[in-house]
């Protein structure tokens, strides 16, 4: 295990600067997701933390040690891939063995002990002596994690490694991962652009646009609190609604919205209002103390357990994620609630 911090580190390609001075501090033992649409950096800086990379300013520090200019063989990180990168032609144990073989790690019954542990921890003990090409892609991604772990780095990055895995595999593979986080206790960078991943993943979570980042911490300070419109829409797809506050009042949707400002700073300019948080309901049977408003209901897009609708308000276009109990209410409302205490000020 081990604390990693990165410090200012910036990358340029000729004229393009693909990251602008990034800090971030992940704790001994800590799972933190980079998380970020394509082309955002998220990707650069892992391949910086790997050695893949020079930066072009800044620092890299594991546990105090400043491993900014060494080769990625001293590192003592490992990386996985999101192609896993398997060596076809050699068997899963081979394939797993291939670092320590590499770097001359242990002698050769300390190598094979080592693998039959990995492949253990990844439940594939029994497959040691098939090919890649006879296992499933989940097999695959497990092949490849436990090539990551065996020679026991101080920081584990991984890049993608569910992306090419269809839903139900992923989310099973989402849990393992979590489970073998909790035993090995490595420090963890995921990359990743997918919200909901991060969200169930992350002790942490790093949200990048353009090389810089946006906003940082845990996945509820990012999912109940954004601090901007992007965060807002990117962590779940909040309503983005232009606001104002004046003389101690927030007012919204041209005025359908107009309550107490309470704590929201002057410089807001827009509320996010969860999908969630929004109700369908009947103008006589709004909940006590909610915001009521009208709005006309365009679409519904049943998800099983939930349906999403869509409406507009005025020039708004809103969304309402509602649970399956509440879809025979909802399709016969006529307004749209939400409580004041769901309405989270943005400053941009």
């Amino acid at each position: 295990m081990a604390r990693l911090q990165i410090d200012n580190i910036s990358k340029s390609f000729g004229r393009n600067e693909v990251l602008k001075g990034l800090s971030a501090d992940i704790p001994d033992g800590g799972f933190v997701s980079l998380l970020g649409p394509s082309g955002c950096g998220k990707s650069t800086l892992m391949r910086l933390v790997a050695g893949l990379e020079q930066t072009s300013g800044g620092q890299i520090l594991i546990d105090g040690e400043d491993i900014t200019d060494l080769a990625p063989e001293h590192r003592h990180v490992a990386l996985m891939f999101q192609s896993y990168a398997l060596f076809p032609h050699m068997s899963v144990a081979e394939n797993v063995r291939f670092p320590l073989a590499m770097r001359k790690d242990g002698t050769a019954d300390e190598q094979r002990a080592r693998v039959a542990e990995a492949l253990d921890m990844v439940q594939l003990g029994q497959f040691a002596k098939r090919l890649p090409k006879q296992l499933s892609g989940g097999q695959q991604q497990r092949v490849a994690l436990a090539r990551a772990i065996v020679a026991r780095p101080r920081v584990l990055l991984l890049d993608e490694p569910l992306s090419h895995l269809d839903a139900r595999l992923r989310e099973d593979m989402q849990i393992e991962l979590i489970e073998l986080h909790k035993r090995l206790k490595l420090t963890t960078v995921f990359v990743t652009h997918d919200q909901d991943e991060a969200l169930s993943l992350s002790d942490s979570i790093i949200l990048m646009r353009n090389g810089v980042i946006e906003q940082s911490g845990t996945p509820e300070d990012l999912y109940d609190r954004p601090v901007n419109s992007f965060v807002a829409d990117f962590m779940g797809g909040s309503n983005v609604v232009p606001a104002k506050v004046s003389d101690g009042r927030l007012t919204a949707l041209n005025g359908a919205i107009d309550i107490p400002a309470g704590n929201m700073p002057e410089t807001t300019t827009a509320i996010a209002i969860r999908q969630e948080h929004l109700r369908p309901v009947s103008a006589n049977a709004a909940p006590e103390g909610a915001i009521l408003f009208g709005a006309d209901r365009q679409t519904r897009v049943f998800l099983g357990s939930r349906a999403r609708y869509r409406y507009q308000a005025g020039d708004q276009v809103l969304h309402a994620l509602v649970p399956g109990e509440h879809i025979a209410t909802a399709d016969a409302a006529d307004c749209l609630s939400v409580d004041p205490a769901n309405l989270r000020p943005l400053r941009d």
